[in-house]
């Protein structure tokens, strides 16, 4: 088969980050050539799946196989939409290359040969920070966070590290949403709560502006410095975190992966990165080269259109890349990340991070989280940070 390897790239709305998809395909082209981008040998055919949605998902996909003819279906997508799109990948003998910030534990009832993935693992973060905080502060934590966040595995994760740390109980506070106007948070039932339990800690799960909000709120509470606040990995990213440097935080939170790691092949990335697309270099450009450092070694057999020899190795093959070693196959194990407890203080002039532990995540099949994949079935199907 001649002319550009084709890759459809699914992309549901995210107002949080709009312009993850464009960070992904630009972290792929980097990571698939070492030099110079090469011309017309790779064509990203986006498509636009709505919520992400199974249902959306499905109608890219057929659309992205029958029509388009890609090679590769690629983008962000629920584990929920998976068993939707297989059969088609398999059938008409494409690869699915896939990314997803870790909302969930993997659990795949059937590994297909044709299908990897490339995750942010925030999960595994959310566990470290679990395990860290009852390790630190044991009993008597409490959970913020609004209904979104809360149809995820990010809660239950944290609170499994808190329970294997030997810490127990922890309080779980869901923010009442409005349905007129869901973008708005009453935080006085929360804030209500943390007078009348004085928690140990608290665990604080929002996305986007209204993390922001949940800072705003926090540091005009008065139990800001008074109560370790323990934020997800998201609410601490540095173009996040930026809207609300000038509040003078101190919280606690892990990373996965840090800009600022001066290991020379994330140097190399962030170099790359932000001299080709004259942006700051974020997770979602990190994904996508990850992912690109895999199909750079499969590349010829790619444009060969070889699927089945590609499939085959990608299955075993592993890579090196800026956050250390990385695989996309289930069964070969996911790689642990390595997770840095951080310090995060805020000032109008900077953002200060400051490692003061080493966590660990676990395997994803780990019989440690049974109960969570038995006991935490979501209706959630759109991808975390897709609202």
């Amino acid at each position: 088969m001649t002319g550009p390897l084709k890759i459809g790239f699914l992309s549901p709305y995210s107002g949080v980050y709009p312009y993850y998809a464009q960070h992904l395909m630009a972290g792929m082209l980097l990571g698939i050539y070492p030099g110079a981008i090469k011309k017309n040998e790779i064509q990203f055919i986006p498509v636009y799946t709505k919520m992400g949605d199974p249902k959306s998902v499905l109608e890219a996909t057929n659309r992205l196989v029958f029509f388009d003819q890609c090679d590769i279906i690629s983008g962000l997508i629920s584990y929920q939409s998976i068993p939707d799109i297989l059969p088609v990948i398999e059938r008409y003998n494409k690869i699915g290359f896939f990314f997803d910030l870790g909302e969930y534990i993997p659990w795949f009832d059937y590994l297909s040969p044709r299908l990897f993935y490339s995750s942010q693992q925030i999960w595994q973060s959310q566990y470290a920070l679990g395990y860290w905080a009852g390790k630190q502060y044991g009993e008597g934590g409490m959970m913020a966070m609004t209904i979104y966040e809360a149809g995820y595995h990010v809660s239950s994760v944290f609170h499994k590290g808190v329970r294997d740390a030997g810490a127990g109980h922890l309080d779980l506070q869901v923010i009442k949403d409005d349905r007129n106007n869901p973008k708005a948070m009453d935080l006085d039932v929360f804030f209500a709560a943390v007078q009348k339990k004085a928690p140990a800690f608290v665990h604080a799960i929002f996305v986007g502006d209204q993390g922001n909000e949940f800072l705003l709120a926090w540091k005009n509470s008065g139990y800001h410095k008074q109560i370790p606040l323990i934020v997800v990995e998201n609410m601490a990213y540095d173009d996040v975190l930026g809207d609300a440097a000038g509040l003078d935080l101190e919280i606690i939170s892990a990373s996965t992966w840090s800009r600022a790691d001066e290991n020379s092949r994330n140097q190399a990335f962030v170099k790359r990165f932000e001299s080709q697309g004259g942006q700051t270099a974020n997770i979602f450009g990190l994904l996508g080269y990850e992912a690109g450092l895999a199909l750079r070694e499969v590349k010829a057999l790619l444009l060969k259109r070889d699927m089945a020899r590609v499939a085959e190795l990608l299955q075993k093959e592993s890579v090196i890349g800026p956050r250390g070693d990385r695989n996309f196959y289930p069964s070969s194990g996911f790689s642990l990340p390595e997770i840095d407890i951080l310090n995060v203080k805020t000032s109008v002039n900077n953002i200060f991070k400051t490692i003061i532990s080493q966590g660990k995540g676990l395997k994803f099949d780990a019989e440690n989280f049974n109960e969570i994949h038995d006991g935490c079935v979501s209706g959630w199907q759109n991808p975390y940070m897709c609202i």
